[in-house]
């Protein structure tokens, strides 16, 4: 029993908290956690939490409100078991990263008016940790629709057209080269005229008042296309979205494009979040497997960054037959720190993709090469990555890791956000299986893999061996338990123990 203690819970993840508490030996502390009809959140602490160590717990996926839920399948009273309530937001339910972080802000500035004496804020999955990312350079990760699984469009290129799926590659605009779906509104001929000026010398004078007349009334070879006050076919439907790491439709292409006589300002989002969250009175920060262990610089806090590999590492010397013969490997460059310190501790081969990084200054017509380093053939693949969002990087690791001889492949990822249309993707691919951590909710994933595949979800905790973790399986998806590595880190936190020996311990 862990006295002058509470642990709060946020909307995003509650079973989550309810397994921390159950391993602490305490109960979650009862608060009001609810939206006004205007989408404003309010938030009431029912316990005392004067003079005592808080630990907010909230994570980041996004799905529905499970109040909302709650109310058309069971039509209770939007009371939770631990006192606390919650309400739907905005009449569908739909909740976005930004309100679950809105709500953890006011957790963290009610905890502190309360006169807590320490407001740690716990958050399995890190949100807004892939912002300080790039496109093309750094990622090289493309931006795809939501709601499609290939996304297909057809360019015109004078005699020819070309046809794109979700593995191909927009052509790259630039001078002389048409101009995507993407400048559909009437700036294509400020674009055409800005490239094509800037190829040549531009001299005051007549020059300047030349590339003007361009830039407003278009060349000449746009003689008969409409003005810029007129309307232009709309090219992309209103209720497409796009995520952060698919740049694969072609209709997206120019928005990453830098402008001529114009440096683009990509917002650090990465320093804004850890401002926010320390001028609402956080005093230390939990977290697990940042995609950039740099985040940790954007704090004048402490943050305890924990490490999934332990548990990763059980479940391969557990589940994986004949693992000794297995490969690791990692489907990006970026990980290959990750899933080498996997083989090496474990003494597994080693293997890594590469992806061929976009240049803007190059045009390409065919999707990303990916080349594998190493000999797989044979052999069971281990895919170690740190998040699966649209798992389009993942997918196609596979595929070639399959065709290269692989007789199974296993991924094993931290954070299962699986967004989009990642679930049918998966489901479509040569993955044999996809194991996650319940760093986010997977209820709903569990439900969409169940539809999938006849066959339902069960538990499968091993009773004969206590250092298993339990497992959750629905068809190719098994999710893993991570809440009792939290409560470990939590207890030690509060005894002042070392963290960095946790991790230690797992390997």
């Amino acid at each position: 029993m862990i006295r002058n203690v509470v642990v709060l819970s946020g909307n995003s993840h509650p079973k989550f908290v309810d397994s921390v508490c159950n391993y602490l030996g305490i109960p979650p502390a009862s608060r009001v956690l609810e939206k006004f009809s205007s989408g404003e959140t309010r938030c009431e602490i029912r316990d005392s939490i004067r003079g005592k160590d808080v630990y907010i717990i909230q994570s980041f996926g996004v799905g529905t409100n499970r109040n909302a839920t709650n109310n058309n399948n069971n039509n209770n009273n939007n009371n939770n078991t631990d006192g606390s309530s919650t309400s739907a937001t905005a009449e569908t339910g739909h909740v976005t990263v930004n309100d679950y972080f809105i709500e953890l802000c006011i957790m963290i500035s009610a905890c502190k008016t309360g006169s807590a004496r320490r407001v740690t804020a716990v958050l399995p999955f890190f949100p807004y940790s892939r912002q300080p990312d790039l496109p093309y350079t750094s990622t090289g990760a493309p931006l795809v629709s939501r709601n499609h699984d290939a996304v297909t469009m057809t360019v015109r290129e004078g005699q020819g057209s070309v046809s794109y799926t979700f593995e191909s590659v927009p052509p790259t605009p630039a001078a002389h080269i048409p101009r995507t779906a993407g400048l559909a509104n009437g700036m294509s001929k400020l674009a055409n005229g800005l490239s094509s000026s800037s190829s040549s010398s531009i001299t005051r004078g007549s020059d300047i008042r030349d590339m003007a007349k361009v830039m407003v009334t278009g060349p000449a070879s746009d003689a008969g296309s409409k003005s810029l006050g007129e309307k232009q076919p709309q090219q992309q439907k209103a209720n497409d979205k796009f995520t952060t790491h698919d740049f694969e439709n072609p209709a997206m292409a120019m928005a990453f494009q830098q402008k001529v006589g114009f440096k683009p300002m990509m917002a650090q989002a990465g320093s804004l979040i850890a401002d926010l969250l320390t001028c609402a009175g956080a005093d230390r920060i939990v977290t697990c497997d940042l995609h950039e262990s740099t985040y940790q610089g954007f704090f004048d806090i402490p943050v305890d960054n924990l490490i999934a590999r332990p548990l990763l590492k059980r479940y391969i010397q557990h589940h994986i037959e004949n693992y000794k013969e297995a490969v690791i490997v990692s489907p990006d460059a970026g990980g290959a720190k990750r899933a080498a310190a996997i083989a090496d501790s474990l003494g597994l081969q080693f293997a890594l993709i590469h992806k061929e990084r976009r240049r803007p200054s190059k045009t390409h017509t065919n999707y990303p090469a990916m080349m594998l380093v190493g000999n797989v053939a044979n052999r069971i693949c281990i895919l170690v990555d740190d998040l699966a969002d649209t798992a389009n990087t993942i997918t196609r690791a596979a595929k070639l890791l399959k065709r290269e001889g692989a007789v199974q492949v296993v991924a094993l990822i931290t954070h299962g956000v699986f967004s989009g249309d990642a679930i049918q993707r998966i489901n479509a691919s040569a993955l044999d299986r996809v194991v996650v951590t319940n760093t986010v909710a997977q209820d709903r994933h569990l439900e969409a893999f169940g539809a999938a595949r006849a066959g339902g979800t069960k538990e499968l905790p091993d009773k004969n061996k206590n250092d298993v973790d339990p497992r959750v399986v629905c068809g190719k998806l098994e999710v893993l338990d991570i809440a009792p590595f939290f409560a470990e880190a939590i207890r030690r936190i509060v005894f002042g123990e070392s963290i960095s020996m946790l991790v230690r311990d797992g390997d």
